[in-house]
Formats: structure tokens, sequence, C-alpha cells
């Protein structure tokens, strides 16, 4: 994944969900640029969208898996 990738992941990760334009905003990017890595966040099912709000959110699998992801590395 590229850095701008990371830094939205991170972003949703310690937010609530958020639009496309909140999201620019905060990580101080343009609109196009984040919607191009949500688009692949999104195609590799990292990232949701309601599409009532428009509001971006991390999908659960991906928040559980970050999880075990951690655990393992404590156990090292």
């Amino acid at each position: 994944m590229g850095k701008l990738e990371d830094e939205i992941l991170n972003l949703l990760k310690r937010s609530e969900p958020l639009t496309l334009m909140e999201i620019s905003e905060r990580l101080n990017k343009t609109p196009k640029a984040v919607f191009r890595s949500l688009r692949k966040l999104f195609e590799k099912g990292i990232v949701g969208c309601d599409i009532k709000t428009k509001r971006y959110y991390l999908e659960k699998d991906y928040e559980a898996q970050e999880e075990e992801e951690a655990v393992d590395i404590d156990n090292i």
C-alpha cells in the first residue's frame, strides 16, 4: 500500500466514519488523490462506504485482522 492509503487507514482507525471531504481536509490532500486511494482500499475490502451518508469506514474484517496481528506481535 502507498503512503496516502496508510494515512487514510490511520485516520479511520482513530475516528468515526468520515466523508471524502473530511478525510481530504484532515490529511491536507486533494479530494481527487484521496478518492483514488479510497477506491483502492474499497476494492481490497479494507474500507467500506455508507451510501446514504457518503461516509467511509474500516471494514470489520480488517479491524479484526489488525487486532490479531497486534496480539501476535505481543507474543514474540
